[in-house]
């Protein structure tokens, strides 16, 4: 069974979607940030950088019990564990998956969470730093778009690379920026929304 610290944010529901591709059992354990649970002593212990999400695996490698966070460790992580084939096993797949799953952890959701802080959830409005990161996010989906003219998913199979990306083009780009210029992306977005797996990830909790 794997614990699954969550909260309902972009990073939170990259790690549930993983959890629930991966078909792996879990339970999910809630960490409101708005009351700052993220600090309490016991969850530090899992989560260093008091961050959600974080995993506890009580049957990891070896049958020993560990701790995981970061959101696109714990993408890779499940991926590998499940073997289904969100994480695959060939190698040079593997190279394409992580290129992606790091963009997509790394750079994506980085720069859409300061879009996100700066153009939609701070009260005070700077129009130049809306406008630098509205620009960067359309670049972002630009980029996407050009990939996924050519490729179903952005690693051909559809992939933890693919639920690294997700979320943000889900909150930012469908809501904020909108698709109109990105109908690639969109047909994307599209066909993953539809997956029962992402359905349930992004329901209650």
């Amino acid at each position: 069974m794997i614990d699954l610290y969550f909260w309902t944010t972009d990073n939170g529901y990259k790690a549930r979607q993983g959890m629930e591709e991966s078909g792996l059992p879990y339970a999910v354990k809630t960490v409101n940030i708005r009351e700052r649970q993220q600090f309490h002593p016991e969850y530090l212990k899992i989560s260093p950088g008091h961050k959600i999400p974080a995993i506890v695996d009580h049957d990891g490698p070896g049958g020993r019990r560990v701790s995981l966070c970061e959101s696109g460790a714990i993408l890779r992580y499940v991926g590998e564990k499940a073997g289904n084939g969100i994480y695959p096993a060939d190698p040079l797949k593997r190279l394409a998956v992580d290129q992606w799953l790091f963009w997509g952890s790394a750079t994506f959701t980085t720069l859409a969470q300061q879009f996100g802080q700066f153009a939609v959830r701070s009260p005070e409005k700077y129009p130049p730093t809306i406008a630098h990161y509205t620009a960067v996010l359309k670049d972002m989906l630009a980029t996407l778009d050009r990939r996924l003219a050519d490729n179903e998913y952005v690693a051909g199979a559809y992939s933890v690379a693919d639920i690294s990306i997700y979320p943000d083009t889900h909150l930012h780009g469908v809501n904020d920026i909108g698709l109109a210029d990105y109908p690639n992306v969109r047909r994307w977005h599209d066909s993953i929304a539809a997956r029962p797996a992402v359905q349930k990830a992004w329901g209650p909790h």
